[in-house]
This record gives C-alpha cells, structure tokens and sequence, in this order.
C-alpha cells in the first residue's frame, strides 16, 4: 500500500518550477488562437473551401468534422494514455512528444493553398489532437504543484499567462501578416509557422524546470498492457470518486458550449456580425485582456469560495455572455432606432466581447483547479486523462451539434445551444459534494 503524498516544504514545487509549467499555457496559446480561433478557422472557410453560396454552411460543417474527428481521437486514447504516464512516471516524454508533433503538424499548415481542402482538413485533425493531448498531459503535473487549497490560484496563474502569450503570438500576426482574405493569402499562410515557432521556442522553459514528480511501477508491462490494466481499475474505482465522476459529466456539457465559442466566436463575427479586420483586431485584444482577469480573479475566488461555487459562477457569467452574443444585433437595431445614434453592431460587439472573455478564462481554469482538488496525486494524469475525454467528447458534442443545427437554422439562431448546454452544466454541478470529493481522493490508498 502507498499513503497518498502530501505537500510539505520539502517536496512542493518552487516558484520556477510552477513558472516552468506555467509556460506551456503561455506557449500552446499559439495554436489556439491563431490556427482554431482567430485566423486559421476564418481562413479556411472563406478562403481555402471558398463556399460562398450558402452562407458558408458547407465550409463551416468541414471545419466542424475535422475538430470533432481530432477531439474524437483524444477520447480513445488520452486515458490510456494517462495510465501509462502514471504507472512509468513519463509524464515529460508525452509531454515532448505531443509538442514537437503540434509543432510540426502546425508548421506544414503553410501548404494548404485555396482548394487543398482535404490537406486542410488532414493537417487540422492532427494537429489540433496533438496539441490537445498536450493539454491533458500539462495539467497532469497540477496536483503535485501545491496543495489543494492553492490550485485554483495556481491554475489561474497559467490560464491568465496563456492568454498574455496569445496576446504577444496573435497580436504580432495579426499587425504583421494582415487581414484574413484570399488577396493576402500570400503573406497570411505564414499563421502556420509562426504559430508553430512559438509554441517551439516559448515552451522551453517548460522542459527544463518541470520536474517528473512520479516513481515508476516496479511490476509495469509492456505499454498497452500497462494501460488497460490501469484504465480498468480506475474505471472500477471510480464509485470511489462519485463526486469527481458527477463533475465531468458537468464538464461535458459546459466545455461543449466552451468549444463551440472557441471554434466559431471569430468565424460569428465574420459571417453575422461582418466585421472589419480593424475591429476583429481590437476584439481579439480585449478578449484576451479579459480572460486573463477573469483567469486570475476567479482562480483567487476559488482558493477563497470553494472550486465548485466558483465554477458555477463561471457558468452563469457564461449564459448572458451567450444571451448577449446573440442579440448583438438586435440590440443594435434598438438602440439606433431609440436614439439619434448610429451604432454598427460589430463595435456593440466589442463590449460583449469583455463578458465573453471574462467568463472564457474564468471558466476554463475553475475546471481544469477542481479536477486537480477531486484527484489522488499518484493517479492524477489517469484522472487528466479522463478530464481530457470529457473535454474533447464535449467538443464532439458541441461542435458536431452546432455544425449540423447551423445547416438548418443558420450560425446566429444555433449559438443559443451554448446557453442551453451551460444550464444543463450548472444543474448536474449542483450534485457535487467538494468537500467529501477532496476528502475521498486524499483517502485514496493504491494496492498493489
């Protein structure tokens, strides 16, 4: 039997080493910005499928398959794979090896010229799961950083420096290669490599002062052994974690509506909103403002509040933020026909955008500190491993959902999903117990 480690001044992380994880926030935000929200999405709807007939469904349904396929694959294999880092103490080298395939797969976007739709397609499934795997293999390494009572600020510390990287990477691309359009194709194809030698460089420091915290099993076999063993044992054990288990279904459905924002709030500016390339700069800056605060300020609300009770603030911030979006134009209309104004409805966005990031970072790292508090330390990148299914099975859901519901009903009609799936996320949280949660992974004893 193994007592479950507890954090003292001799074996919690330093100050540099919870930097060192911190920077792989800062240096993946790349990736997410730049290929799935901001300018790679837009870019391969308009330009590269170049559907224009049908208000872009066609294009937007092909973009949807292929993060829904990518996310798919993170759901067969990112259990397994946890199960393996935890039974060989390898969190590192799956780290690495998910960096370096993100980088790469980033990097050859380059090539996806007008009409390479299926090289699009192919590259996008693969880098998207690679850096999604990442992203689950990262916040393995959270529970061993401190003690639970300072996960939520740790955690907000690196979604607010994420989004500070997003803001250097997607800012610097945005001045630098210009607007999204088929007439500057030539100098905006290079969103690929750059976001790619990002991530590359900012992610060093991650590799050399995150330390592998684990100890290897002396009786592991041979890999995928080593993972059905374990899976199956968790996946036994787990009437054990009856509030963790409650949570993720929770999480299924909020990070479906998370998803969906992700994937289409830059791509809803262009095709309902119609915005100008000036104004879709100034959002992406006051998102990232905004998701930074709200990543540190909830963080420190849920040292304070309790992770559960802030995660459900997050949820209620995120269904007016959708209520909001939705009725940007309508909201418009209104107000000019009121007054002697003349708003334009993509600048009445911009101030929906503040609320929308806000409730994007807050959520995020309220979810990513409370897996880590309902989480034995010895078994916390299994358990990431199902925080990273739940994710990305709610990306299938979300945005497979929206992607079909959008066909028939058009982009701005089908964004009040996100709010419908937010309630559901809220009511089903409302089953879970933090406290009997954290006390039942800190009396957790593996037996061998």
């Amino acid at each position: 039997m193994h007592a479950q480690p507890t954090h003292t001044a001799a074996n919690v992380a330093s100050r540099r080493e919870i930097f060192g994880w911190a920077m792989f926030d800062f240096a993946n935000q790349a990736y997410t910005l730049l290929i799935i929200t901001v300018v790679f999405g837009e870019l391969f709807t308009t330009v590269i499928v170049g559907e224009r007939d049908d208000n872009f469904r066609l294009a937007n349904l092909l973009w949807s398959l292929a993060l829904a396929i990518s996310y798919l694959l993170v759901v067969i294999t990112a259990p397994l794979c946890g199960a393996i880092m935890d039974e060989r103490a390898e969190k590192k080298r799956f780290l690495f090896v998910s960096y370096l395939a993100t980088v790469a797969s980033t990097a050859m976007l380059y090539f996806v010229a007008p009409g390479y739709v299926m090289l699009g397609f192919i590259l996008i499934i693969l880098s998207n799961y690679a850096y999604s795997m990442g992203e689950s293999f990262i916040a393995a390494f959270l529970p061993a950083l401190g003690p639970p009572e300072s996960l939520g600020k740790i955690s907000g510390f690196g979604w607010a420096l994420g989004y500070i990287g997003g803001l250097f990477a997607a800012g610097f691309t945005l001045v630098v290669l210009g607007e999204t359009s088929a007439e500057n194709f030539e100098r905006i194809r290079w969103v690929g490599p750059f976001a790619a030698g990002f991530f590359l460089v900012a992610a060093l420091p991650t590799f050399l002062w995150l330390k592998e915290r684990g100890t290897p099993s002396p009786d592991g076999g041979a890999y995928w052994q080593t993972a059905c063993r374990r899976v199956t044992s968790t996946l036994q054990e787990l009437r054990r974690f009856r509030d963790l288990t409650v949570f993720l279904v929770s999480l299924l459905f909020s990070m479906a509506g998370v998803y969906i924002i992700i994937a289409f709030a830059f791509i809803y500016g262009a095709q309902v909103i119609g915005w100008e390339a000036g104004v879709r700069n100034i959002m992406f800056i006051i998102v990232q403002i905004t998701a930074a605060a709200g990543a540190l300020g909830f963080g420190w609300l849920q040292d304070r509040l309790g992770a559960k009770r802030t995660y459900q603030m997050t949820l209620a911030l995120w269904i007016c933020a959708i209520v909001a979006i939705w009725l940007t134009p309508q909201v418009t209309d209104w107000v000019n026909m009121l007054t002697a104004w003349q708003w334009q409805a993509q600048y009445v966005f911009l101030v929906v955008g503040c609320l929308a990031g806000l409730s994007l970072g807050s959520s995020q790292s309220a979810s990513r500190a409370l897996v880590g508090v309902l989480s034995p330390t010895t078994k916390s990148a299994e358990f990431f491993g199902f925080w990273g299914l739940a994710n990305k099975l709610a990306g299938v859901l979300g945005i497979v959902l929206l992607g079909g519901l959008q066909t028939m009903v058009g982009l701005q009609a089908s964004i009040l999903l996100c709010a419908v799936l937010f309630g559901v996320a809220m009511l089903i949280c409302f089953q879970v117990n933090e406290a009997r949660g954290r006390q039942a992974a800190l009396d957790w004893q593996p037996s061998r």
